[in-house]
């Protein structure tokens, strides 16, 4: 049977964009007599494993997943001779690294590359200089394409000149249409899991809890939204490693009756975590890359405020679907919110414009498809 072989460079720990795509990938690779083999840093959380089992797909760990060692090219070489694979794709990877050629010394006929990596802040994409040029086009001449899933992330990736311009292929980020269901009864369930009133008006915003993710700006814009509506409520859900450090802060700043930690979540579809926020908010300080849980919320049709960074603007229309507001503006970020919380009619608005978005350019499907066309299967 004919193989892709996908290596993610994260942890599959609940049900998120990286997951849904796999799956994805899988169905459509089993739709066409092919076997996906999806390659994870860790085993899959059990709810997670259950959502990837189809009849073509094998799980496997590779901890180490930035080819930059002998141990990892060495797993990967073993990994490539059990499967045999037709083609290799890899994400969230280093992009220079061993892996390209390992796969090409292992007869696997075609390697991939996606850029999952946002940006530092106010980052700004050079040429770079000749002999960097060389030497990544040497190390990295394995590579049939580069897929880019943002507008942005092409201009940052094609700007360094590292490989030729006609190697690079837009393909978004996508969210998977066919389990997006509200249900307001989901939402009120969700709400009483964590001892929210039906009454306060709940803005959401879901991400790892990192400082990148812009957590201290959203403290900062709840503390001013919440001294004009006490009625407004904040919903941070996540994992990460400055949790306790910004729950702390949380508390210093008087707002912990308005704003609630939920930790990570499994599955934020199932489990209703769009389905009882009325705003959804992404205040991120890095240029990112794309913002997978923005598209989810627009499918959702949910308003977004979120800061006008990287590929950010691509999702959000400012003043149709949400509002984009720069960076270190806690009080324009604030204003936009209470708007929002203070008009029903406008909120219900761009939800739905934020929707139209979602099915016309960021469907999972779709794109997908236009992935395993650039396969050549």
């Amino acid at each position: 049977m004919h193989t892709v072989v996908s290596v993610f460079g994260v942890q599959p720990l609940r049900i998120g964009g990286t997951e849904t795509f796999a799956r994805e990938l899988s169905l459509q690779l089993g739709q066409r007599g092919w076997k996906s083999v999806l390659c994870f840093q860790a085993k899959p959380a059990e709810e997670v494993a259950r959502f990837l089992d189809l009849p073509n797909v094998s799980l496997e760990v590779l901890e180490d997943t930035a080819g930059s060692n002998l141990k990892a090219a060495s797993k990967l070489a073993t990994l490539l001779k059990r499967h045999k694979p037709d083609i290799l794709h890899l994400h969230f990877t280093g992009f220079v690294g061993l892996f390209p050629w390992l796969a090409k010394l292992s007869s696997v006929k075609k390697v991939f590359f996606t850029d999952h990596s946002s940006r530092p802040a106010n980052y700004t994409p050079r040429r770079a200089p000749f002999w960097k040029r060389a030497l990544v086009r040497l190390i990295n001449y394995p590579i049939a394409r580069v897929v880019c899933v943002s507008k942005y992330g092409c201009h940052c990736m094609t700007t360094l000149d590292l490989l030729e311009s006609n190697r690079y292929e837009l393909v978004y980020n996508g969210v998977d249409l066919t389990r997006v269901a509200p249900d307001p009864a989901r939402g009120v369930e969700f709400r009483r899991r964590f001892g929210i009133s039906d009454s306060r008006k709940v803005i959401t915003q879901i991400s790892w809890i990192i400082p990148e993710k812009g957590i201290p700006d959203l403290l900062e814009v709840a503390k001013v939204v919440v001294g004009r509506d006490q009625n407004a409520h904040f919903i941070i859900v996540g994992e990460g490693p400055y949790r306790e450090q910004y729950m702390k802060q949380t508390r210093e700043m008087g707002l912990s009756d308005n704003v609630t930690w939920t930790g990570l979540i499994m599955d934020p579809f199932g489990e209703g975590v769009f389905d009882a926020a009325d705003i959804v908010c992404q205040f991120s300080r890095w240029e990112e890359l794309f913002g997978w849980m923005i598209a989810e919320a627009m499918a959702y049709q949910k308003p977004i405020v979120a800061t006008h960074v990287g590929g950010i603007p691509e999702l959000v229309a400012d003043g149709e679907s949400g509002y984009l507001v720069e960076r270190d503006n806690p009080t324009a970020a604030a204003e936009r919110l209470l708007d929002l919380l203070r008009d029903f009619d406008l909120r219900r608005k761009m939800g739905a414009e934020g929707c139209r978005r979602v099915h016309a350019t960021f469907n999972l499907r779709q794109n997908v498809e236009q992935l395993i066309r650039s396969y050549q299967l």
